[in-house]
């Protein structure tokens, strides 16, 4: 498989976020330095798609303090994503920095193909999982081993909203008040964020 779609519910939705995955650089809001990938080729293709199951709030992170999205595809409900046309070896790379390794080699992704999922280790990012197609490419994403229910929830920082909220109205059209909605409503963002503190951190008027 040459090209593949790589679909993030995170903060990789902002497209201005991911391109550092593959131009290098410091995103706006991180603490480190992206290398980047071997090929720097923006994506050939970005289409907003919708996830069956949960997207939730886990983890410590060092990049951003706070914590991160992860995707439960097994639990109740749809969860938004964006998805880039990248080759293989992209992929490759993107989930390389996710895991804070050297972008240096493809992976094999025989068992993925094979049987929609595959594991490449015990990291927070290293669960590979097929949810779906567009045109007869398949949309992959990677989240961790555990589950919501497996897992301590953990509320991010506001950079990080910020950054989810931006790729939630560029990927997929969303107002305000939708975007705040949603973000609210993955679980681990309560009770550390309440609609008020939300939308002030978004620079939304509280009464959206």
């Amino acid at each position: 498989m040459e090209q593949v779609w790589y679909a993030s519910y995170g903060s990789n939705m902002s497209s201005r976020r991911f391109h550092h995955y593959i131009k290098g650089g410091r995103p706006v809001g991180a603490s480190r330095e992206y290398p980047g990938s071997r090929d720097r080729t923006l994506p050939l293709g970005v289409a907003p798609v919708e996830l069956s199951g949960t997207v939730f709030f886990a983890w410590e992170s060092p990049t951003w303090g706070g914590g991160i999205a992860f995707y439960d595809p097994d639990a109740a409900g749809t969860s938004y994503a964006v998805a880039y046309l990248l080759t293989a070896g992209q992929f490759a790379d993107v989930a390389a920095q996710e895991m804070h390794r050297v972008p240096e080699a493809d992976l094999d992704l025989t068992d993925l193909w094979a049987d929609g999922r595959t594991s490449l280790g015990p990291g927070r990012y290293e669960r590979l999982l097929v949810v779906g197609e567009i045109e007869a490419t398949p949309v992959v994403t990677f989240t961790a081993s555990w589950t919501q229910d497996g897992v301590d929830l953990n509320a991010p920082v506001a950079p990080y909203l910020a950054t989810m909220a931006e790729g939630l109205r560029e990927g997929h059209g969303l107002d305000d008040a939708t975007v705040v909605d949603y973000l609210l409503a993955r679980p681990g963002a309560e009770p550390a964020w309440t609609r008020a503190s939300m939308a002030a951190a978004l620079g939304i008027p509280a009464d959206t």
